[in-house]
This record gives C-alpha cells, structure tokens and sequence, in this order.
C-alpha cells in the first residue's frame, strides 16, 4: 500500500457536488492499494500514519502525532498511487490491485484507524471525487508499507 500523507487545517471531498466526508486540523491521507498487498499492509499503514509525528510541539518542532493533538483522519483512495509513468506517456496501473480487494484493503485501513480512536472520514470508493485541503506547513509524506520509500 502507498499514501500521501498531508498534514491539513481542513479538508473535505464531494461527489456529484455532495459532501461524503469532511475533517477538520488533522491529516488527510491519499490511500493506494496494491497487488499482492493484504491485511498486514493496512495495519501497518494505518498504525504508522495515526503515529507518524508530525505536528508541532511548544517548540516548533514535528513531535506530535495525530493522536497526540486529537486530530481528524480523512481518507481518499487513489488508485493512481500505482500509476507506472517510466515508458510512454500514459500511465500504465498494472501494479494496483483489482477493485474488489482495493475496496476491502480501503475500508479495512480505514477501520483500523477508528480503531486506534481517530476520528476518521473518507471519500467514496471509486468515484470521481473533488478533494480541497487546506495543507499546513505544507507537510507531505510518502508511505509505503513494503517500505520502498
């Protein structure tokens, strides 16, 4: 599994101009599943991200996790996290997963999360979605549970 983790003030996602989900000061996780990955990878991703410290303590410093500051949790699949670019000039996504375990993987990330206690929204599996953010810092991360990067 891939994410891109954002540290963000506020983000939300809709779909057909309706909002599905919603965050406020917290992180919004763009999610990529891909082939051969499996429960093992979700958990991890999932533990890493709600730990990961990333906000600012008295000092300025990233020593805070998410759940340190009470932060909220949107997450997004994405699929293209997967997209292959090296040859010609359209991506090829033989890397990610089929739909259905995709799907399964998402939304057992996602319940880890809640898990762990994190108020966590999302957006709608396989839906052409509209995300806006608002990124502090801006923070960026890149994850990957195989640990690629």
């Amino acid at each position: 599994m891939r994410a891109v983790v954002q540290r963000t003030d506020a983000a939300s996602v809709t779909v057909d101009g309706r909002q599905v989900g919603a965050a406020g000061r917290g992180l919004t996780v763009f999610l990529g599943v891909g082939g051969g990955d499996g429960e093992t990878d979700a958990r991890y991703l999932a533990e890493k991200i709600v730990n990961l410290r990333i906000f600012p303590d008295d000092q300025g410093k990233m020593n805070l996790s998410l759940r340190d500051v009470g932060g909220e949790l949107l997450v997004i699949s994405q699929f293209t996290l997967y997209g292959d670019c090296r040859k010609g000039r359209r991506p090829g996504f033989d890397a990610a997963a089929p739909p259905a375990v995709a799907q399964e993987l998402y939304e057992r990330f996602i319940a880890v999360c809640r898990e762990a206690g994190i108020k966590t929204a999302s957006g709608q599996f396989q839906a052409d979605m509209v995300v806006k953010l608002e990124n502090h810092g801006p923070v960026t991360m890149l994850l990957d549970s195989s640990r690629l990067f």
